[in-house]
């Protein structure tokens, strides 16, 4: 599996637009990342017998996706190979069973490069705790204003005979994709969870630390923001509410 997803990840890294970043570190607008990767995704989620809804977004799905690429990715920046892997899992180029779920990548990166001292290993686990928590708290807000809309879009498909047969099929597509990627993004913040506190406690084995306890506080803060955002009131579309896992991979459409 490994080597399937190195072939594909070095054949699809121009068509995400890898090489170049804009907001929250996403491609930059182009014709490469706006048209044609999200082309080829559609058609591989299509392929994979995932939802893919020919929608227009609206803009608290747009805001949604954008909020959920920091989240998704590995990270720290230095995992180089896990993160192109993630942006062609957020395309939909692959899907995204094939991101990493090892533990260790984070603190291998962390403790990889020239630090002046311990304390800063420390205040960049204690950072991208911090910035999670604060990022799950919006996408909560977020993803709440999409459910309610999802939620009026089911509504009405039921209750309307003015809604053509060939609109049907995509709605319940776009609900599909819109709650894939809300547990896609609780299941990647549960890893995140995960490998700061692996790293946090291999961190204290090898240079223990007072600032070990400002990590330990934002990591305690993210958990408690993960257990709010992850418990939403979704509609089950998956067979699941909130926290609790998905039977089936999750999806997400980036428009």
């Amino acid at each position: 599996m490994r080597v399937v997803v190195a072939i594909a990840a070095l054949s699809c890294l121009p068509l995400a637009g890898c090489q170049t970043t804009g907001d929250l570190g996403r491609p930059r607008p182009n014709i490469i990342a706006d048209k044609i990767a999200p082309a080829i995704g559609d058609w591989s989620a299509r392929f994979r017998g995932e939802a893919s809804s020919w929608f227009h977004l609206t803009d608290d799905e747009e805001q949604l996706r954008a909020r959920a690429w920091r989240i998704v990715l590995p990270a720290h920046e230095r995992s180089d190979f896990d993160r192109e892997v993630s942006k062609l899992a957020y395309v939909r180029i692959l899907p995204v069973e094939a991101q990493s779920n090892d533990v260790l990548a984070y603190h291998r990166a962390l403790t990889s490069g020239s630090f002046a001292s311990q304390a800063s290993r420390y205040n960049r686990l204690s950072e991208d705790a911090n910035g999670d928590r604060l990022l799950l708290g919006q996408f909560r807000a977020n993803a709440l204003r999409v459910i309610n809309a999802d939620r009026a879009r089911l509504r009405v498909l039921d209750a309307s005979q003015q809604v053509p047969p060939e609109q049907r099929d995509p709605a319940t597509q776009r609900v599909a994709e819109n709650e894939g990627l809300i547990l896609w993004v609780c299941e990647r913040a549960r890893f995140r969870l995960k490998s700061y506190r692996f790293s946090l406690d291999n961190l204290v084995v090898e240079m223990p630390s007072r600032e070990a306890v400002k990590a330990e506080r934002a990591i305690m803060g993210l958990e408690s923001e993960l257990g709010t955002a992850c418990n939403l009131p979704l509609i089950g579309v998956f067979g699941g509410k909130g926290g609790e896992a998905p039977p089936r991979p999750p999806v997400v459409y980036k428009g």
